[in-house]
């Protein structure tokens, strides 16, 4: 991989890195991951809110209405579309944005599941959730940030990988050099055969 890796954030007092906004290397392989999770749950986010569109259902309508097996209204379909839309937005742009656009995402879904489930059987349930509505809800915000995360925190990342590089650059540093050691060292001897 041609690209180079900085990193222009500074690591807190503690010395310990914890932020999240390192640079990615454009061509590095965990974009990719970040893209198609985004566009995987932008397309099912985006195919049930048009869906919900299709069927002429009231705005705030608390039917019991349903789409692909969960409950919907006009005002979740149009949510829907534009998170969606969101996510492809992230998929286009990809890197630390479509990873971060993941993770955020995935805890607001989370967040959502828990406020839907305590507004479940009253007035305030605008959305028309019912239960299947909550356990998606839940495992989208899972998958969301599974797809934002992976390859980016964890405490077995390898050492090629950009983010495990940004919070520890002294070992990154030492590491590189050995590897330009041991390059060297095996191009002497074959230099001297050459000769």
């Amino acid at each position: 991989m041609a690209s180079t890796h900085s990193s222009q954030a500074t690591p807190n007092p503690s010395g310990l890195h914890v932020a999240l906004d390192e640079h990615l290397p454009v061509d590095h392989r965990l974009n990719q991951v970040y893209r198609y999770g985004a566009g995987l749950m932008g397309l099912i986010l985006l195919a049930f809110g048009i869906l919900g569109l299709t069927h002429n259902l009231g705005f705030f309508d608390t039917g019991n209405d349903t789409v692909a097996g969960l409950n919907t209204n006009g005002a979740l379909s149009v949510l829907s579309i534009c998170v969606g839309l969101l996510l492809f937005v992230g998929m286009v742009i990809g890197g630390n944005f479509a990873s971060t656009l993941n993770m955020v995402l995935g805890i607001l879904f989370i967040l959502s599941g828990f406020v839907n489930l305590g507004l479940l059987d009253t007035g305030a349930n605008f959305l028309n959730f019912r239960i299947q509505n909550v356990l998606f809800s839940f495992v989208v915000g899972i998958m969301l940030m599974w797809f934002g995360m992976y390859g980016r925190v964890g405490s077995t990342l390898p050492h090629d990988n950009p983010y495990w590089k940004a919070r520890h650059p002294d070992e990154a540093a030492t590491e590189e050099q050995a590897r330009v050691e041991r390059m060297r060292a095996r191009e002497l001897p074959e230099a001297g055969r050459q000769g």
